[in-house]
């Protein structure tokens, strides 16, 4: 069985936590962020590999042994850097699973057709909040 080798943008609250949970698990991580104050927030317990550095850079890519991931996540504050990254993961490195957290809905069909799953915390919360207010069918708002 091939093992498996996560890298994530981004090392921001949520890259930060996702790195942190793949580290207890015993995967093999690794973190990207340009801004290398930015591991802080890994947790103490991480026991991946950090690399500062910018998300679309092909040569630190390669450096990272991108070629070698099985999964890339990409979830930087930025949606132009997480689309341009996860499309260099998917169509450069030919990486298999590949996520992308994109704010603005409105550029998701940027990656529409390309096997890039995205995760879009507007939707996701419009789901929530519309779930929590219909709670059996019913409607709790402002009751």
């Amino acid at each position: 069985m091939e093992k498996s080798y996560t890298i994530i943008a981004g090392s921001g609250r949520l890259g930060a936590s996702i790195a942190g949970k793949l580290s207890e698990q015993k995967k093999d991580v690794m973190i990207i962020d340009r801004d290398k104050t930015a591991f802080r927030k890994l947790p103490i317990s991480f026991g991946g590999l950090t690399l500062a550095a910018s998300v679309t850079d092909l040569e630190r890519l390669k450096a990272a042994e991108i070629d070698k991931a099985t999964v890339f996540i990409a979830v930087t504050d930025d949606d132009c850097t997480n689309i341009c990254a996860a499309q260099i993961a998917k169509k450069v490195f030919h990486i298999e699973k590949v996520v992308a957290r994109i704010y603005d809905e409105e550029k998701i069909p940027l990656v529409t057709g390309m096997e890039i799953d995205t995760i879009c915390p507007t939707r996701l919360s419009e789901k929530e909040i519309a779930d929590y207010i219909q709670i059996g069918g019913r409607d709790y708002v402002g009751k």
